[in-house]
């Protein structure tokens, strides 16, 4: 086997053309190692990356060291930490305001129906009315019979003085209370005799026979018209105004 050896390049004398001027060498193509300047890039990228991650981070040596120690984070307290309040009291203030009601309309005052004046008592309308005319005008009564109640009514009269126009009102009034009977007694009020006593024992200050005698009561009665109403008259309209005397 023959072993080969590395051929040795022997240079050239420079050959001369026939022109007289020396022939000029020609130069061999430079080959340039693309594989060296990857590396070079990639140390200097490197070197950037470095430079800036000190920048940015200037503890991020100490952090790849084996002998550091992440300090702790929100001064040793938990990461996060959720407080419950009690229940608080709301306190809102509001603006103060006044509410006034409605006011109610005024009703219009209802005419106040007269007050009724209470009845006087009988003595004192009596009293009251002891003057009073009669109310309508009397007519003439007719001539008494001689001895009858009429005619001792009608000569009592005269006696005392009045007018024939009395008598004729007392002839109206006794017509109504009692129409001229000794007898007549009212059952209800107990009212008895011609002039309708009550009761009818007060004409035994007269007399004692008040009960049957018609001059007894009479006497009476003439005596109670004169005290009360003045006159018969008198007696006879306030008995057409109230329906008594």
């Amino acid at each position: 086997m023959v072993a080969q050896h590395p051929q040795t390049s022997v240079a050239r004398p420079p050959a001369y053309r026939s022109s007289g001027r020396p022939a000029v060498p020609r130069q061999t193509p430079v080959r340039r190692s693309w594989t060296r300047v990857p590396l070079a890039v990639l140390a200097f990228t490197a070197s950037i990356a470095f430079v800036m991650v000190n920048v940015v981070d200037p503890s991020s040596g100490a952090v790849a060291s084996p002998y550091y120690q992440a300090p702790a984070r929100f001064n040793g307290d938990v990461a996060q930490r959720l407080v419950v309040a009690d229940a608080a009291a709301r306190t809102v203030q509001r603006d103060s305001f006044g509410a006034e009601a409605k006011p109610k309309p005024i009703p219009s005052p209802e005419p106040t129906p007269a007050a009724v004046q209470p009845a006087p008592a009988a003595a004192e309308q009596e009293e009251s009315s002891s003057s009073a005319p009669a109310a309508v005008p009397v007519a003439r009564a007719a001539a008494p019979d001689p001895g009858s109640a009429k005619a001792i009514a009608y000569d009592m009269i005269v006696q005392r003085g009045w007018a024939d126009s009395e008598y004729d009102c007392l002839v109206l009034l006794w017509n109504r209370e009692s129409g001229w009977n000794v007898y007549a007694e009212n059952k209800s009020s107990g009212a008895y005799g011609i002039p309708q006593a009550l009761p009818g024992s007060k004409m035994a200050t007269v007399g004692s026979d008040w009960a049957s005698n018609a001059s007894t009561q009479i006497t009476w009665g003439l005596g109670y018209i004169s005290g009360r109403y003045g006159s018969p008259c008198g007696a006879w309209g306030h008995s057409q105004s109230l329906g008594w005397y």
